[in-house]
Parts: structure tokens; sequence; C-alpha cells
């Protein structure tokens, strides 16, 4: 299977979504928080198995800025600070084909947490009404 290759990326500001089309007429609209929360980078990522950062509290997070990384990828600037993040054609794909899914296991390991997508609420203990 050939890589897929971004053909069109457009940030939409009002509502925070970044929309990719590719070349195989795949279409994604990928929300700022959902980019934020599963960006690539090792901040994210970990630098190994099972180091993973839950990221929380970004509900209202924003794209600042697109910066066009060779021809395979683009790094998003966000009004955190973030902005390690390198997402190539292959992640976004990915997060685009596998949203739904990636969205729901990320609020149940929220709720597991006590954590909450809203900036500034404090940590709950898990479980806790």
């Amino acid at each position: 299977m050939s890589t897929p290759v971004a053909t069109a990326i457009t940030l939409h500001r009002a509502s925070q979504v970044l929309e990719v089309a590719f070349d195989d007429g795949a279409s994604f609209r990928l929300p700022a928080e959902y980019l934020r929360t599963h960006s690539p980078s090792a901040e994210v990522q970990g630098h190994g198995p099972g180091q993973r950062v839950l990221v929380y509290g970004r509900r209202y997070i924003r794209v600042m800025a697109i910066e066009p990384v060779g021809n395979y990828a683009v790094l998003l600037r966000f009004d955190d600070g973030h902005a390690s993040g390198i997402f190539s054609w292959d992640v976004l794909y990915e997060l685009g084909r596998d949203q739904e899914r990636n969205w729901q296991a990320y609020l149940a390991a929220l709720e597991a947490a006590g954590l909450s997508r809203e900036p500034g609420v404090k940590p709950r203990k898990p479980g806790a009404a």
C-alpha cells in the first residue's frame, strides 16, 4: 500500500477544525483538540512504550499556524505553546481513519484518570462524583 499524500489542508479558524484531503479521495475533519491531544511529538507520545502522556484541559485549544515540513508533513503550532509535533501525511491519515476509536479511548482515559477536557479544572480522584 502506498503512502497517502495530502492534496489539500484547510484550517477552519472559527471551528478550529483542520480539513485534510488525500490523493486516494479520503478527506478528514480533525478538531484542534484531537490533534493536540494526539500529537506525534515525544512530549505526548513519550520516548518508549508505555510513556504516553495523557494531555487534558485542551477543549478550546487553537491552531495558530501550519508550517510545511518538506513534502511529507506539517508542523502545527498551538496557542498553548506546543509546536514540536510533526504531523506526517501517514499520521494525519491514521488520525482521520481512526478518529472515532481514538477519541472514545481518549475520553475513557480522561474519565479513568479523573481529568477533564475543560481548561483549569483540577484533577479529581477517579470514580469520585
